[in-house]
C-alpha cells in the first residue's frame, strides 16, 4: 500500500471517530486523532463532549510510550494557544510522535499556522490536506463560523408528493414516517440550535427537542425569529424554557408577551434581521443551526443566500389543494446546491444538497 492511500485510510478513520461527538463539543470542534505505529492504531481521541479534554491529549495518553516514533493523524489542526487546556501541539512534540498527517488547517485567529510551526520547528515530519474535502465537511460548523461569523445553517424540510409542506390551518401535519422523524431527532442531535419562525411556533406548537431514547440530553438551544413577541407563554417552548433554552429573536421595541416570556426564564434579543441572529449566534458558540420551518423563514434564508445545507425528505404522502406549497423540491432548487447524499429512510427518500462555494457555480 502507498503511504498516501495508507494515510488516506486512517484519515479516513479519525474523521469517522471525529463525527461520534458532531454537536457536542460547542464551541469547540468535534476533532479526531489516530496514533499510529508500526501500521497498528495505538492511541484513539475525540474532542470529549462539552469541548474538553482535546482529541490530541487522549490519544497520546492512550498511546504511553508507543506514541515515541510514530504517526498522529489528526482532522484539524493541534492548536497553538494557551486557553483552558495546554496546546495540543506542544503535547504532540513532548510525546515523541515523529510524524502529523493534518486534514486540515485551522481558520482560527488564535491557531491559524501556529500549530503547524511548532511541529515543524520540533523536526516533526508535517503532512497537511489528506482527505481535506470529507474532513472540511465533517466540520462544517466549526468551519463556516469562524470564516464567515455565523453558523452553517441547515435547512430541513419534509416535502409531500405533490410539494407541499403541510395543510393550512392544520398544524402539524404527519408527512414523513416514524423513521424519517427519528432521523431529523438525530439531526437535532447533532446541531447547537434549531430555528423556527413565530407562523410555525403558533401553528404547530412543537417542542423542538430530542426526544430518542438515551439522547434527550442532546437537545439544542430553541431560537424562534418572533418580531412582535406573539409566543405565546402557555406554548411548550416557553414552558420548558428553563429545562432546555429558548431564545426568542423580536424587533427593536416590540411589546407582545415579552415580559411574561421573560418572567418564565425565556431569553428576549432585539434583532434588525436574520444576519444579526445569526451573528449572535456565531458570537456565543453556535457553529450549527438547523432550520425546522416554516416556509416564510426558509424561503427568507434561501433568498439570502444563507443556507448552506439542505436536507430534504421526499414523501409519498399527497396534501392537496389547501397545502403550504414548499419553497423548493428536489427538482426545483436554488442555484448552487449540489446533491451530495441519496437514501432511503424507511418509506421516504432523504436527499441531501451542499451548497458550493460561489467561484464553482458555473
Amino acid at each position: 500500500m502507498s503511504i498516501t492511500a495508507r494515510d488516506e485510510n486512517f484519515m479516513r478513520e479519525a474523521i469517522a471517530l471525529s463525527l461520534t461527538h458532531v454537536g457536542r463539543t460547542g464551541p469547540n470542534p468535534s476533532v479526531g486523532c489516530l496514533i499510529v505505529k508500526d501500521g497498528e492504531v495505538v492511541g484513539r481521541g475525540v474532542t470529549a463532549l462539552g469541548g474538553r479534554p482535546h482529541a490530541e491529549p487522549q490519544a497520546i495518553a492512550e498511546a504511553g510510550e508507543k506514541a515515541r516514533g510514530a504517526t498522529a493523524y489528526v482532522t484539524l489542526e493541534p492548536c497553538s494557544h494557551h486557553g483552558k487546556t495546554p496546546p495540543c501541539a506542544n503535547a504532540i512534540v513532548a510525546s515523541g510522535i515523529a510524524r502529523v498527517v493534518v486534514a486540515v488547517a485551522d481558520p482560527d485567529p488564535r491557531v491559524s499556522g501556529r500549530g503547524l510551526k511548532i511541529l515543524a520547528d520540533a523536526d516533526i515530519e508535517v503532512t497537511i490536506g489528506i482527505l481535506q474535502k470529507e474532513a472540511r465537511r465533517a466540520m462544517g460548523g466549526y468551519l463556516t463560523r469562524q470564516t464567515k461569523g455565523r453558523p452553517q445553517v441547515t435547512l430541513k424540510l419534509a416535502v409531500s408528493a405533490d410539494g407541499m409542506l403541510g395543510r393550512k390551518g392544520a398544524g402539524q401535519v404527519a408527512i414523513t414516517g416514524r423513521e424519517a422523524r427519528e432521523s431529523v431527532h438525530r439531526l437535532r442531535a447533532e446541531s447547537d440550535a434549531i430555528l423556527v419562525g413565530i407562523g410555525t411556533a403558533l401553528a404547530d406548537d412543537p417542542e423542538l427537542t430530542v426526544r430518542l431514547p438515551g439522547l434527550e440530553s442532546t437537545s439544542p438551544l430553541r431560537v424562534v425569529l418572533d418580531r412582535k413577541a406573539e409566543l405565546s407563554p402557555t406554548s411548550k417552548l416557553a414552558k420548558s424554557a428553563q429545562t432546555v433554552p429558548v431564545l426568542v429573536a423580536v424587533a427593536p421595541g416590540s411589546k407582545g408577551h415579552r415580559a411574561e416570556l421573560a418572567d418564565i426564564g425565556v431569553e428576549i434579543v432585539e434583532i434588525t434581521g436574520v444576519e444579526d441572529l445569526l451573528a449572535l449566534l456565531a458570537q456565543r458558540g453556535v457553529s450549527s443551526l438547523m432550520v425546522e420551518g416554516g416556509a416564510r423563514v426558509a424561503s427568507d434564508l434561501l433568498g439570502r443566500g444563507l443556507v448552506d445545507r439542505i436536507h430534504l425528505y421526499d414523501s409519498s404522502v399527497t396534501i392537496g389543494s389547501d397545502g403550504i406549497a414548499s419553497p423548493i423540491t428536489a427538482d426545483r432548487l436554488p442555484a448552487g446546491f449540489v446533491r451530495v447524499d441519496e437514501r432511503q429512510v424507511g418509506a421516504d427518500r432523504l436527499q441531501i444538497f451542499d451548497r458550493l462555494p460561489a467561484s464553482a457555480w458555473i
